[in-house]
């Protein structure tokens, strides 16, 4: 759910703007990342921020938390780009 999506509950706007909104952004992510540089791009966010350990023996905890929060940002990427080929 996006922060459209929340604001606009108990809204007596349309609904249909904030799908609209949402599905355009999910195309958009689909057209950057759909290339073979933006492929190549996702692939190295995926090294880098999702396929690597959360928490390191000697870290500061916190660090686990900043560590999923970056991994949330590239999952909100693939899920978006599933989104738009459902589309």
């Amino acid at each position: 759910m996006s922060w459209d999506e929340i604001n606009a509950i108990g809204d007596n706007s349309d609904i249909r703007e904030v799908d609209q909104k949402r599905d355009d952004l999910s195309r958009l992510t689909l057209r950057v990342f759909g290339s073979e540089d933006g492929q190549k791009l996702l692939q190295w966010l995926r090294d880098m921020y999702v396929n690597v350990p959360i928490a390191v023996p000697g870290t500061d905890p916190s660090h686990a938390f900043f560590a999923e929060g970056q991994r949330t940002v590239v999952r909100d990427i693939e899920v978006r780009i599933s989104q738009a080929k459902k589309i």
